[in-house]
């Protein structure tokens, strides 16, 4: 069962090939985005506390996230496997999970990273902006987003390329074509047959 992270900057695509990838390999698609909403829509102890910081304009403490994420993957249903997208940010909480999944024998088989151009990446966005009206979608913002994310998260592209489970993946093209990069890469690592066109996992 696919236990995988997706790792690639705003603009890429990854919540849609994480819900594309999830439906294809039958597991959970777990956004921490969607997490946290959850949480606070429940007014759960997590969500109350991270709701004061939200609710300030401030980002949620990677306290906050690495409780959210441990709790969804060991809860009364402890997960087999997942697609996890937004945890970790950070080479930091990186470290620190693959330590805490060692244990549990949860750690991932794959991360998958989608590398897009960053011209290309600044027009998605500006395009989603226009059509979303979504005013953090600006290129001047745009662009502060894609410099946080070089700083912050691109260090893990070579922490899980030392750890030889990086899948890099072309992240352009048509959602479909980006899809059947990903499966190629994944389904080898699998041990599942990379011919035929049904291949549906559970």
């Amino acid at each position: 069962m696919l236990r995988a992270l997706l790792l690639a900057p705003p603009g890429a695509g990854k919540g849609t090939q994480g819900e594309r990838l999830a439906a294809i390999y039958g597991v959970p698609h777990l956004a921490t985005g969607d997490l946290l909403r959850q949480h606070v829509a429940d007014d759960t102890a997590l969500g109350r506390e991270a709701k004061g910081y939200m609710d300030r304009g401030e980002l949620v403490p990677d306290r906050l996230v690495t409780e959210l994420v441990r709790a969804r993957l060991t809860g009364s249903k402890p997960l087999g496997g997942f697609v996890l997208d937004g945890f970790p940010r950070s080479l930091n909480q990186a470290l620190d999970s693959y330590e805490w999944g060692r244990a549990r024998r949860m750690t991932f088989q794959a991360v998958i990273s989608l590398a897009v151009e960053e011209a290309e990446l600044v027009r998605r966005l500006v395009e989603r902006g226009r059509r979303s009206g979504r005013s953090d979608d600006n290129e001047v913002t745009i662009r502060h987003r894609l410099a946080v994310y070089n700083e912050n998260t691109r260090p893990l592209l070579d922490f899980y390329r030392g750890r030889g489970i990086l899948v890099e993946v072309d992240g352009t093209g048509p959602v479909e074509e980006v899809t059947d990069r990903i499966r190629a890469a994944l389904d080898p690592i699998l041990g599942l047959p990379t011919n035929g066109t049904d291949r549906h996992r559970s």
